[in-house]
């Protein structure tokens, strides 16, 4: 129910259970405010037009606002959820490409070294010898003084064929003297002469990855250190897997796997050493190997050395492993003669070495200046 009330021409009141309603203006022209929304109608005779000025569009913008901020958030949300998985994939790649290496360490292959040839010589210039000496027979022959201008030339052949079996014969000479050189360097090589085993092992472990030192030679075994960084900077906390559903998945790796991981790695970077050893120097038929690792720095600022593992490889033990098969933790346990090292008991993780009954062993690692095998790399 409702009542309408006129209060002067043009203007009406009208009240009714939604609120009270004002309209102003003739019927051609009126405007409705109050309850509800703000409207215009107009009419003449039985026929009238009304429409909406705000309410409903303000209403009709605002639910629009509401569906366009949710879709966006909608698309914020996938974009950041495609952005965290990629991400995780990218982390994964590069996860696996470090636990492969780890696996894969032992198995680069080192072909063996070989009697050096002293490189053949460049031909001398010919070319340029004869158009030097042709110059000097031409000088002042006339254009047209075709006889004279024949001998010069004959002469200047003469002159640089001549000159030509000079340099040729000074250059074999070279040559030969650089294969003397190196055929004397090969037989010491062969013989185990220290000094050369020595520079040629420095030579070749420049380039390894864990930095590595030939420091003695005796008869024909060598000793050699490695120095391997510890476990924190080798093997990641975290490695990838999937779940049942087959979602990718990033899991905590267990103490005893990430022990197991990192003797992997040790005992890859002993083997990579020992092999380039065996191959590089050709009369060393047996490597004695004390893998060092840095501790921080003691109260006087001194690094910290402990050994981790000794062990000592034979040459012919090395031959027939099978290398692509086998891991790096196998063949040290299987081809070594020697092995010594500590590990705790639940989860394998190698200890250092109490070296109180290894003195030999102790002397050794107080030897080694660790700012210089960790400069050689």
């Amino acid at each position: 129910m409702g009542f309408s009330i006129k209060l002067a021409p043009g203007v009406r009141i009208r009240a009714s259970s939604r609120g009270i309603r004002t309209s102003v203006g003739p019927r051609a022209a009126r405007v409705h405010f109050g309850a509800g929304s703000t409207g215009f109608s107009s009419g003449v005779g039985p026929v009238g037009f009304y429409t909406s000025l705000g309410g409903g569009r303000r209403g009709s913008r605002s639910g629009a606002r509401a569906a366009t901020a949710a879709s966006y958030q909608r698309q914020l949300a996938a974009q950041q959820r495609q952005a965290a998985q990629a991400q995780r994939i990218e982390e994964a790649r590069s996860l696996l490409h470090t636990f492969l290496h780890i696996l894969d360490l032992h198995r680069v292959d080192f072909p063996p070294a070989s009697r050096p040839i002293a490189p053949e010589p460049a031909a001398p210039d010919r070319v340029g010898i004869h158009r030097h000496y042709e110059q000097h027979a031409l000088a002042g022959i006339g254009f047209f003084e075709r006889g004279r201008r024949a001998e010069a030339k004959q002469r200047a052949a003469a002159w640089t064929e001549a000159e030509v079996q000079r340099q040729w014969a000074n250059l074999k000479e070279q040559q030969a003297g650089w294969q003397r050189y190196f055929d004397d360097r090969w037989q010491q090589l062969c013989d185990n002469e220290p000094d050369v085993v020595l520079e040629t092992l420095e030579e070749a472990f420049e380039d390894n990855e864990a930095p590595s030192a030939a420091v003695g030679v005796t008869g024909s075994e060598v000793s050699l250190v490695v120095l391997v960084p510890a476990v924190d900077q080798v093997v990641p906390e975290r490695m990838p897997t999937t779940t049942q559903a087959g979602n990718l998945s990033l899991k905590k790796l267990p103490q005893r796997e990430r022990a197991g991981y990192y003797k992997r790695f040790v005992c890859g970077q002993v083997l990579v050493t020992v092999r380039e050893a065996f191959a590089v120097a050709p009369g060393i038929a047996s490597a004695r190997v004390a893998v060092l690792r840095q501790d921080g720095l003691d109260s006087y600022g001194r690094p910290r050395v402990s050994c981790l593992m000794a062990t000592r490889f034979e040459r012919a033990a090395l031959a027939g492993v099978r290398w692509d098969e086998a891991s790096a933790t196998d063949i040290v346990n299987d081809a070594n003669s020697e092995l010594l090292l500590d590990q705790r008991p639940r989860t394998f993780e190698l200890l250092p070495l109490n070296l109180d009954s290894e003195p030999a062993l102790a002397e050794l690692v107080n030897a080694v200046d660790l700012a210089e095998l960790a400069a050689s790399t």
